[in-house]
Parts: C-alpha cells; structure tokens; sequence
C-alpha cells in the first residue's frame, strides 16, 4: 500500500467515526502513520481530504456493483443483486464505509463541503438502480412503476438498513436479507397486476 492509500483509508476511518467537524488532518496523519505536511501534500486542504476519502470509497463500491449486475440478468434480479453487493461491501469496509453516509446527499452535508460535488457522485448510485428497473419493466420482472422515483426509494431503502446496521444500538442480524425481501416483492410484477 502506498502512503497515499494509506492516507486515504485512514481518513475514511477517521471522518467515518468521526465526522467531518471533528476529524482533524493531525489525527488522519496518526492513524496513516505519515507526517502532517505529507497529507497536505496529497490532498491540500481538510475538505479536499474529506471528498477524496468519500469518493475513493464510493469509486471502490461503484466498481462492485457494476460488476454485480454485469450480465445477462432480468432487471429483478439486477436490483437484488446490487442490493446484496452493497450490502456485501459494507460489511467487508465496516471500519471504513461510514464515511460514505457521511460524505452523502442523503446525510446532513458538512456546511463547508461542496455539496453539489458530493451530489454529482452520487448520482452514479441512482443511474445504475434506474437501469436496473428500466430493463426490469421491459423484461416483464418489474411492475409498471415511475423509474426515478423508485430508484430512489431503492436507495433508500439500502441507506436507511446500512444507517440502521452501522449507526444504531438496535439488533439488526437479518436487516439487509430482509430489505431485500421488501424491495424485490414491491417491484415483482405478477400476473393481473396494475401499474401506476
């Protein structure tokens, strides 16, 4: 690992547990093991640190489920599968993920992050499940539904489990296996069906 991934994967950590406000680039630097001026080096300033560290993560998660429903799927079965990979990834990034709900337009945004860039980013998110539900409708596995709108209560879906599993005190031992459950049987086109 190089020191700018190390760099990288300690603020994740930092600014996942922490928080943007009080995460300091000092602490960043600790946790990677580097000095303070070679943090600065690679990143600049504190928010620039913030956003490189959210968005190497969410390159990293794009990456997954790209490759999850890459393939000749129906678009049911693409939406579980993107639904089971995030779920996936954030179990096997537990220490790190939660930067990701906090560098997110579905989170409060710091005041002083760019929240149009974090916005942008995240639309990648939202086009891959509006794909999934398109080829889903036209392949007869997903109901006549509005496709932006569902995409988004898609997502959701999976932000409010990964929040609950991560953030809360609550048990949530089947959480994810059972958000899937929901959302695949509210998408299910069965015969005799309306649309809206």
């Amino acid at each position: 690992m190089t020191k700018k991934e190390a760099i990288l994967r300690a603020a994740q950590e930092a600014f996942g547990e922490l928080g943007f406000t009080a995460a300091t680039v000092k602490d960043v630097a600790g946790r990677a093991q580097v000095s303070f001026g070679l943090v600065s080096h690679y990143f600049g300033s504190k928010q620039e640190l913030y956003l490189a560290a959210g968005f190497d993560m969410a390159d990293k998660l794009v990456s997954c489920l790209t490759q999850a429903t890459s393939g000749d799927y129906t678009g049911l079965e693409a939406v579980e599968r993107y639904m089971t990979a995030y779920f996936q990834f954030t179990e096997e990034h537990r220490l790190r993920f939660p930067i990701l709900l906090r560098c997110s337009p579905f989170s409060h945004v710091e005041a002083s992050v760019d929240a149009a860039k974090v916005a942008d980013k995240f639309t990648v998110f939202i086009d891959e499940l509006k794909r999934c539900v398109t080829n889903g409708m036209q392949d007869g596995s997903i109901r006549p539904l509005p496709v932006k709108e569902t995409a988004l209560i898609i997502y959701g879906n999976i932000v409010g489990s990964v929040r609950t599993n991560l953030l809360t005190p609550y048990e949530t031992g089947r959480i994810f296996e059972e958000t899937i459950k929901h959302v695949v049987r509210s998408l299910k086109n069965s015969p005799g069906q309306d649309g809206c």
